[in-house]
């Protein structure tokens, strides 16, 4: 760039900051308004971004404004599982064209084919990595020391002339600024998934609430459950990080972090004879635009067999909102559950809700599937573990 001042660059910066914001904030969806000025500033095809975990065979995120319908829905399906052009060297800009030579010319021909035949295999590529100890400016990481990383490619059509050693560099410039836009899009999305957590502590219901992101470190607490950790038995806080005596119930917690939503609700009791057990919920919070559903953990507990006063009866303790934030249900699956919670067979809560009795069995088999129970006993159980 010789010292100039691109006269572009300002404004792209500006929708980068603006793309990450929710919806509504004057952008239509995420990263597209930033994507489609950073095609023209590139004097590109095209501008993706890419944002996956580790081990994932579809990208939690798949953005390329104005492309085929048809090939990205190929890409996402198939070839990204495919894609030999990732693992780049961290914050560094690399060519497509260099990083296939490096490759036996058998390697990957069926991907080679795929982007020769889309004519679009000028490319340029970014990685960012994040969660595994990078730093904000470090560069050439190991991908697989992080927990999620960002993609960002350049295309143009191969009749057009090849990116040049300046057009690279324009690229390397904006580098950093990628990182913390794509870090503050994270802290965006998890702060909009924690807010409906919040929800369900607020009712009255005596829940204690943390909120752990992907390294173990509590970002989010109500003021229940720093008292308990300030009594120091059964769990505590070590510095940022949440500890647990139980080293099985503490690399549990690890393994929930790991797997996120695929291992569903998962429950577990703190023993504590001096202070009084606690029952454990552990949910996960879904961040799908960066992990796929990965990557963060609300843990909310409770004192196990508390009495229900008289504002605190099962009909309060299962607000169907509440039971929609706490278990992951869906409305109609939460008014349900509530219904069922007073004591009601199903045949009486389908008639009490409108709806037809199949329609109620289809729904609880999914409030079953969620909730970890096999018997409508064991979910009034559950509800009134959280609820009374």
């Amino acid at each position: 760039m010789g010292g100039a001042v691109d006269e572009g660059f300002s404004d792209l910066l500006a929708r980068l900051y603006a793309g990450v914001g929710p919806v509504g904030d004057g952008e239509a969806e995420p990263w597209r308004g930033f994507l489609e000025a950073l095609a023209r500033w590139m004097e590109a095809s095209f501008a993706t971004l890419i944002i996956t975990a580790p081990g994932k065979r579809q990208p939690a995120t798949f953005l390329t404004p104005g492309s085929d319908a048809a090939f990205d829905a190929a890409y996402t399906e198939t070839l990204f599982a495919e894609d030999p052009f990732q693992g780049l060297s961290d914050g560094v800009v690399t060519s497509y064209a260099e990083f296939m030579a490096q490759l036996p010319d058998s390697a990957f021909a069926a991907y080679r084919q795929a982007m020769a035949s889309s004519g679009f295999d000028q490319v340029l590529g970014i990685d960012l990595h994040f969660g595994g100890g990078h730093s904000a400016g470090g560069r050439g990481g190991r991908p697989d020391e992080g927990r999620y990383e960002a993609r960002f490619r350049i295309s143009r059509h191969n009749s057009l002339p090849d990116f040049t050693r300046e057009e690279r560099a324009r690229l390397q410039a904006l580098a950093q600024h990628l990182r913390i836009a794509v870090s503050l899009f994270e802290k965006l999305q998890f702060a909009g998934a924690e807010h409906g957590m919040f929800h369900a502590t607020a009712q009255g219901l005596g829940l204690a609430l943390l909120v752990l992101d992907r390294n173990r470190r509590i970002v989010s607490s109500n003021a229940l459950a720093e008292a308990l950790l300030a009594q120091d038995e059964g769990l505590r806080r070590r510095g940022d990080e949440l500890v647990l005596a139980d080293a099985a119930q503490h690399k549990l917690v690890g393994e929930l972090l790991a797997q996120g939503g695929e291992l569903g609700l998962t429950r577990f009791r703190i023993e504590r004879p001096g202070r009084g057990d606690l029952v454990v919920t552990a949910r996960p919070v879904e961040l799908n635009a960066i992990h796929g559903g990965a990557g963060a953990l609300a843990l909310f507990l409770a004192r196990p067999h508390r009495q229900a006063g008289p504002e605190k009866g099962l009909e309060n303790g299962n607000d169907p909102q509440v039971l929609r934030d706490l278990l992951g249900l869906t409305m109609a699956e939460a008014r349900l559950a509530a219904v069922l919670g007073e004591g009601l067979s199903l045949v009486e809560a389908a008639r009490r809700l409108g709806i037809a009795h199949n329609t109620a069995k289809v729904q609880l088999r999914s409030v079953f599937a969620k909730t970890g129970v096999h018997r409508q006993a064991q979910l009034v159980a559950l509800l009134a573990s959280i609820g009374g």
